[in-house]
């Protein structure tokens, strides 16, 4: 569909929303970086994401949880051993197979966890805060519409619900 821009020529609205999703996509990364800042002497992003992921899914295996990330094995006990080296994450026998041993956050790795999430959030609360009413309810049915198209499952709306940094499934380039 095409649609008259401001010199009344027609644009591509594809071409359009793109540039408007790219742009709007610099400032969601710069927000996620700034709250990333705040604990980048203590945890990689990929070792945070596995911090998020763990603290979306709760206790696992290490093959479940190299699996989730898409990494092999022998990387994501790398990364956990940093982890737990770093007092966030811990080894647990199984209570269900004394054989077996899962990983799961310590407090202090879900307080990090709340933290970034929740820096993340009030500065985008912020960010929307400026918007005008009308504009805000566009942009929930827009990006409610974006979310859906790109298969991104929709958060709860709950308050004070906690929301992922995203990538909780989505797999890691080798080597984290």
């Amino acid at each position: 569909m095409a649609d008259t821009g401001e010199s009344g020529e027609h644009v591509d609205d594809v071409e359009a929303v793109t540039r408007a999703v790219l742009t709007a996509s610099r400032l969601l990364v710069a927000v996620s970086a700034r709250s990333l800042a705040a604990v980048e002497d203590r945890v990689t992003l990929p070792q945070l994401r596995l911090l998020v992921m763990m603290s979306m899914h709760g206790p696992a295996k290490l093959v479940v949880l190299a699996e989730r990330l898409g990494v092999n094995p022998s990387t994501a006990m790398r990364m956990l051993d940093r982890l737990i080296a770093a007092g966030l994450a811990e080894r647990r026998t199984n209570p269900a197979n004394r054989r077996e041993t899962v990983l799961r956050l310590t407090h202090e790795g879900r307080v990090l966890v709340e933290n970034v999430t929740g820096r993340r959030r009030r500065e985008v609360e912020t960010i929307v805060a400026r918007m005008a009413p009308g504009r805000r309810a566009a942009l929930i049915d827009a990006l409610t519409a974006f979310g859906e198209a790109g298969g991104e499952p929709a958060l709860p709306a709950a308050d004070g619900a906690m929301y992922p940094l995203g990538w909780t499934d989505a797999p890691l380039p080798q080597g984290g």
